[in-house]
């Protein structure tokens, strides 16, 4: 079951201290969208908002076109996946998933035949019999999500739910619920304030800065064409270098005591954005401009130096082995077409 959901004016505030500021947004049926951000920023409470666990302060939650603003969490036809597991521990994990059926009313022989297919789905078919406490942290995630798919609910919400696992069993976790999410084509929504886990879940990314979207879109378009510097310097890692600049005339850019091409529309004092990345090692003679190596990094498959250009502290990230050392001149260039230019008053892509 799929669902679209809009998000109209919502603004929610604490007392005197407004933490969501007006916010819009579209989804899609089927879409899994990530919501994105600092911790602070606003994005669990929009999700306990959409879910119906606190109440807005104006605007509307609608899905599939009904106002759902006023109506109990119960009534909404969401199921949520929380970041503690919240299993009952003296259950097992049949009964775990049988829970929210018995809540609904629902006949003990249907009961019995989605729990099947649920625990079917999740490979949890020979632990049923198990309590939560003889499982493992993935195992248990996975009950939580068979908890709420068994409902076959409108809109699935994830609050972090990766957050308590290690490293390795998170990237498995990934692949994991973005391939649960495009079996059963449901909506999805999945608060995280890890970069990784966004973007390479999502359909789109709501990034979202001190309770506003800063930029809603596809995973790419955010690393390839942030809308702000704020943006510029969350998405990607290393960060990406952001340095004052000047546009000159309508071809040249000053920036880190070099001039770099323009074909922009930009004039006077701007935000100049260059990725680690982008960067390359310039041959003799073609150097746009050049750094002091302070230190560097080997992690295999990257070279990650970190230079003094022109008094600024500016990332270089490589797929090369070279043999530097500290204090060592480096040539750099970049290529036209990788510089990001924003406007320093605005902070907003020109």
């Amino acid at each position: 079951m799929m669902a679209t959901l809009t998000i109209q004016s919502l603004r929610k505030s604490f007392g005197a201290v407004e933490v969501l500021h007006g916010l819009d947004a579209d989804i899609q049926d089927g879409e899994f969208i990530a919501i994105l951000g600092e911790s602070g920023c606003g994005k669990s409470t929009l999700l306990r908002i959409i879910a119906g666990l606190e109440d807005t302060t104006s605007g509307s939650i609608c899905i599939d076109g009904t106002d759902v603003t006023q109506q109990s969490p119960r009534d909404r036809d969401i199921a949520m996946v929380f970041q503690s597991y919240a299993l009952y521990p003296h259950m097992t994990v049949r009964q775990n998933i049988d829970f929210p059926l018995e809540l609904m009313g629902i006949d003990k022989a249907d009961r019995a035949g989605r729990i099947a297919e649920t625990a079917n789905l999740l490979n949890l078919t020979p632990y049923l019999d198990r309590k939560p406490r003889d499982l493992s942290g993935g195992q248990r995630q996975r009950v939580a999500m068979g908890r709420a798919i068994v409902r076959e609910p409108k809109v699935f919400l994830f609050d972090e739910p990766l957050s308590n696992l290690d490293a390795k069993l998170r990237v498995q976790m990934r692949s994991e619920i973005r391939n649960l999410q495009q079996r059963l084509k449901v909506t999805a929504i999945y608060v995280t304030h890890d970069q990784v886990e966004a973007l390479t879940m999502a359909d789109r990314v709501m990034l979202m800065n001190k309770g506003k979207i800063e930029q809603f879109a596809p995973p790419l378009e955010l690393y390839d064409h942030p809308a702000s510097v704020f943006v510029a310097g969350f998405v990607g890692s290393p960060a990406m270098n952001l340095v004052e600049g000047e546009v000159r005339d309508r071809n040249r850019i000053m920036a880190l005591g070099a001039e770099f091409p323009y074909a922009g529309t930009g004039a006077g004092e701007v935000t100049v954005g260059i990725r680690p990345e982008h960067v390359r090692i310039a041959e003799p003679g073609a150097a746009l401009f050049s750094g002091r190596l302070m230190s560097s990094e080997n992690t295999g498959d990257r070279l990650n130096l970190l230079l003094d250009v022109a008094g600024e502290a500016f990332r270089v990230s490589l797929n090369e082995r070279l043999q530097l050392a500290p204090g060592d001149s480096v040539p750099l260039s970049v290529p036209d077409d990788c510089l990001h230019v924003f406007d320093r008053a605005t902070g907003k892509r020109i």
